[in-house]
């Protein structure tokens, strides 16, 4: 990402804020996995959308008009031997020559620089209850400087979520941020065609998992957007299955949600298809089915539709299927209207997709259903889950999980499918298969 993208960023986050306002946001953490040993770093989305600075421990702070500058990061400083050990950082130099820091404290200073920032300042915008020591430390400097006010210190008056104003403006995504998306979306296609081609009966989940990640790192993306679900036959009716550690067997369908991360934005791509390369007779009805959910779906992105139409659609069809395969009985509006597909399809049918798989974004303002709007990212994922245990349908339903996610771009003429690259179709998808199998 350019380094003017996040300058632009900040620009338009210092108009909305106003003169006499001021904002903080504070880094991620390094998170311990067992004792001396860390998770790896994953900077907060917030933070890395308004700097791009990638390290732990340190604090923006945005204050439009301020003379000495706008924009001021604490941060570590420069340590060499800390460098010995743990490699390159940015130091004070680097806040402001790499990232474009007005001015760079040390983090350690934070405690005697920050109560004068606050001074004379209206409103704080901050991240309110996203981090414990965050806000206990900003009341502890409101009432250092209310204990000042003899001598004409005024602190703060209104303390407002940031959250609400980055997060609208992240839900927009510029042309910068649609082609890192367009990455994701290409290396995860091509992964989920590269499980397709080296899955077999015999095999185990985790060993399907590990040739996404190897593809994921081996074309340049080195983390996954998410735990990648890899879950074969019953397992696929675990909607957030992520254990990935049951053998592959014939005749059973293999459902994968997996997506890579490309500078901080996500990919998030499902297919499900038969482990042996054909999908048995009920399978493949189940199946088309919720692909014609999804084509309907589809239909409804464009400018100007309300959040939920994709939904509405695929609830239609996959209520009309359900009904003509006897899985449902009753009349098409009153089964959806008492919500009884709920019992087979019980998630929404697509989330806002950037820089977090869920992405941030309000789906309703004014309590109604937002409307979409170009640049707009989100998911269209129907899909159907029949139970092993449920009585109520005949056994050869059972045990049955498919669902198929695409990313989706809201364009001015209507949408972009991102993620168009793996097959999804019946044919499509055996013919891929067989190919493999026979050669």
């Amino acid at each position: 990402m350019k380094h003017s993208e996040f300058k632009k960023r900040r620009k338009q986050l210092m108009q909305r804020l106003g003169q006499g306002n001021i904002a903080l946001i504070s880094s991620a953490s390094i998170r311990s996995r067992n004792r001396d040993v860390n998770y790896a770093f994953r900077q907060d989305s917030d933070f890395y959308y308004l700097t791009g600075f990638n390290e732990p421990n340190a604090m923006a702070v945005f204050i439009p008009g301020r003379e000495q500058g706008e924009y001021i990061l604490f941060c570590q400083e420069y340590d060499e031997k800390k460098a010995i050990w743990e490699g390159a950082h940015a130091g004070l130099e680097g806040a402001t020559g790499n990232y474009g820091a007005d001015d760079a404290f040390p983090i350690d200073d934070l405690d005697d620089i920050l109560p004068g920032m606050l001074e004379n300042k209206t409103r704080v915008f901050y991240p309110m209850g996203r981090n414990s020591d965050l806000d206990h430390s900003l009341l502890d400097w409101i009432n250092h400087i209310k204990s000042h006010s003899r001598s004409g210190a005024v602190a703060p008056g209104e303390l407002i979520s940031l959250d609400h104003l980055v997060h609208d403006m992240r839900l927009y995504k510029s042309a910068e941020e649609i082609k890192l998306m367009r990455r994701a979306a290409e290396v995860s296609a091509s992964a989920h065609i590269r499980a397709m081609q080296t899955c077999k009966p015999g095999l185990y989940e985790y060993q399907i998992e590990a040739g996404l990640v190897h593809h994921f790192m081996q074309n340049g993306l080195r983390y996954t957007a998410y735990p990648s679900i890899v879950a074969g036959g019953k397992n696929a009716c675990v909607l957030h299955y992520v254990n990935n550690t049951d053998k592959l067997k014939s005749g059973d369908l293999l459902l994968i949600d997996a997506g890579a991360e490309c500078d901080h934005y996500a990919a998030d791509i499902t297919r499900t298809f038969p482990v042996s390369g054909r999908f048995s007779e009920p399978q493949k009805l189940l199946y088309q089915l919720v692909l014609d959910a999804q084509y309907a779906a589809l239909e409804q992105v464009k400018p100007g539709q309300p959040w939920l139409a994709p939904h509405d659609a695929a609830v239609e069809v996959l209520t009309r299927g359900l009904v003509a395969l006897g899985l449902l009985k009753g009349k098409i509006k009153k089964l959806i209207k008492d919500e009884k597909y709920k019992a087979f399809y019980m998630h929404k049918t697509g989330h806002w997709l950037g820089m977090d798989v869920h992405d941030v974004g309000d789906y309703k303002i004014n309590q109604e259903w937002r409307l979409l709007e170009p640049g707009m990212v989100l998911t269209v994922e129907p899909g159907l889950y029949i139970p092993v245990n449920c009585k109520q349908v005949d056994e050869k339903w059972r045990g049955i999980g498919i669902r198929i996610e695409d990313d989706v771009l809201v364009t001015t003429q209507g949408h972009e499918v991102l993620s168009s690259g793996v097959p999804k179709t019946i044919l499509e998808i055996e013919t891929l298969m067989q190919a493999i199998n026979v050669s």
